[in-house]
């Protein structure tokens, strides 16, 4: 594909054949620029990221796709609260911890790169709904990075559908210096796209989705990637019409494979199987049934995650939207060396087992806006190249 170079590098474009005789040929604005975007995998070495904003965070709408994941009773409180701000004593402690993992990876030599401040209460309207908006906490969830590629994601709940646009100002200096930059297909999300009789199924029952096939959406928090192989949950974010879309969009260079989770609620692969180095995986006993993973993984080392470390606070048992295996979501920062969460003391010391290096962190008090460490994050360089890790 061709890119347009930087403006300092432009040459004025001279017609060849109108060219004064003698004139020296100029051809440095056809020399391909080296993307600021690089990353294959989940532990190359770490170089960029982006880490997420707590500001003008909202507490989400009560929309069935947000809500189908959490107990009745919940989801009356959500719908009671939605579109007004997260209260303060959530945010001051989240922020605390934000600003702590920051520093950390700034201290690790990472450049670090933030979204631009957004009012997440302000509507928004398609000619088929309204909503307001969330926060942009999670850049794991609405883009997806492919080498030197840039894929925003076709997201399936309405208050997240312009994340992306806090972005673009990354998004935009990043293209400009040579990445590719795509926008898979804005989705409508009308009530087709939702089975109106939805419940979640009971442990035994066959597993049922709240989204039809309608159209693709996918978010990109339940792909992991190993270089040419991916691996997918289908969630009650991720249909398969968007894992069929992404597939075809990547072409027969990739492979894309699906991890079958049996989580009743299924919403991003980062608590159920998680890459941490070639040939090492970690998978949730509790979600994961490992005698039926994907043949290429049969070399591979399966390491099961332990119990997580109870959590006592009750102000995060309740406003938690991620569960307890949020203790698998940690983050490489190359193949030896990973944050995880300081409170689970039982996955560092397995981590520790199993030959990595854990950099203990706090930031528990992140899970009410979406997560942890590898969900706050968007790895946007990692030193390596496109290889193939998988049988």
């Amino acid at each position: 594909m061709a890119v347009t170079p930087r403006p300092d590098r432009l040459t004025a474009a001279v017609d060849k054949d109108s060219r004064p005789a003698g004139s020296a040929t100029v051809d440095s604005a056809s020399e391909p620029l080296a993307s600021p975007v690089n990353s294959h995998n989940e532990w190359d070495p770490l170089e960029e990221i982006i880490v997420g904003r707590l500001d003008g965070a909202t507490i989400p709408s009560d929309h069935p796709v947000v809500t189908c994941n959490i107990p009745p009773w919940a989801a009356r409180m959500q719908g009671l609260a939605a579109g007004f701000r997260y209260p303060r004593l959530l945010v001051e402690r989240a922020q605390q911890e934000l600003d702590q993992f920051v520093a950390l990876l700034e201290s690790l030599d990472v450049t670090v790169r933030r979204p631009d401040e957004v009012d997440h209460r302000r509507r928004f309207s398609t000619p088929d709904w309204s909503s307001r908006g969330f926060c942009n906490t999670c850049p794991r969830d609405s883009m997806l990075v492919i080498g030197d590629e840039i894929v925003e994601t076709p997201m399936a709940w309405p208050c997240r559908y312009f994340e992306t646009h806090s972005y673009r100002t990354i998004l935009k200096e990043y293209f400009r210096g040579g990445a590719r930059w795509t926008a898979a297909p804005k989705p409508q999300l009308t009530d087709e796209l939702f089975e109106a009789d939805f419940r979640i199924p009971e442990v035994g029952e066959p597993m049922r989705y709240i989204l039809t096939e309608f159209e693709p959406v996918f978010d990109a928090a339940d792909f992991m990637r190993a270089g040419r192989d991916l691996f997918v949950t289908r969630s009650n974010v991720t249909n398969r019409m968007g894992i069929d879309w992404l597939r075809r969009h990547l072409g027969p260079g990739y492979r894309i494979h699906e991890i079958k989770s049996r989580c009743r609620t299924p919403m991003h692969i980062d608590t159920t199987f998680v890459l941490l180095a070639p040939g090492k995986v970690l998978v949730n006993p509790e979600y994961v049934d490992v005698d039926h993973l994907p043949d290429v993984l049969s070399s591979w080392d399966v390491l099961i995650a332990p119990e997580p470390c109870p959590i006592d606070e009750r102000l995060l048992k309740v406003t938690s939207m991620c569960g307890k295996w949020l203790s698998m979501n940690v983050l490489m920062i190359d193949e030896k060396r990973v944050i995880a969460e300081r409170h689970h003391t039982d996955m560092l010391r397995a981590l520790e087992k199993w030959g990595f290096e854990p950099i203990p962190c706090d930031l528990l008090h992140y899970a009410p806006f979406g997560g942890s460490f590898h969900c706050a994050t968007l790895d946007i360089r990692r030193r390596g190249t496109l290889e193939s890790y998988a049988d």
